[in-house]
C-alpha cells in the first residue's frame, strides 16, 4: 500500500475498524515509514486531546430530550380528518388524472383479444380472471 492509502486508513486503524489483514498491512507499513508514523502520532494526540475536553451539560438535559422525543398525540378528530383528506385526494387525483389523460385505443389494437391473451394464466377468482370475465360480458353487449 502507498502512504496516501495508509493515511486514509489510520483513523479506522486507531478505532479498530479494519479487517485483520488490512490492519496487519497498516501496522507493517507504519513500522517502516516515518511519515506515516508521524501522522499516526498526530492522530493519537488529537484523539487524546478531544477525549480530555469537558462539555458542560445541564442537569435537566435528559428530561428536555425525553420531552422532545415523546410522540405528540393527535386527537381522534384530527386522525379522522387526515384519513378523509387522504381518501378525497386519492379519489380526486384518480378522477382528474383519468379525465386529463384519456388515450384513444388505436384501430389496430384489439383490446379484448390482447387482454384475454394476457390474462389467460390467472387462477380462478384472481383480479386477472375478473377483468377477463368483465371484458367478455362487455363484448357480448351486457
Amino acid at each position: 500500500m502507498t502512504c496516501p492509502e495508509i493515511q486514509d486508513r489510520l483513523s479506522a486503524y486507531l478505532d479498530g475498524e479494519l479487517a485483520p489483514e488490512v490492519r496487519l498491512q497498516v501496522a507493517e507499513h507504519i513500522q517502516t515509514c516515518a511519515a506515516c508514523r508521524v501522522e499516526l502520532t498526530l492522530l493519537v494526540r488529537l484523539e487524546e486531546a478531544l477525549g480530555a475536553l469537558k462539555a458542560p451539560v445541564s442537569l435537566d438535559l435528559t428530561e428536555r430530550v425525553l420531552v422532545r422525543l415523546s410522540p405528540q398525540r393527535r386527537s381522534s378528530w384530527q386522525n379522522l380528518a387526515l384519513a378523509a383528506s387522504l381518501v378525497i385526494g386519492i379519489l380526486l387525483g384518480g378522477t382528474v388524472g383519468r379525465a386529463l389523460y384519456i388515450q384513444p385505443v388505436p384501430r389496430w389494437f384489439d383490446a379484448e383479444i390482447a387482454s384475454l391473451e394476457a390474462f389467460q394464466d390467472f387462477p380462478e377468482g384472481s383480479l386477472g380472471s375478473l377483468v377477463v370475465s368483465y371484458q367478455a360480458e362487455e363484448g357480448n353487449g351486457a
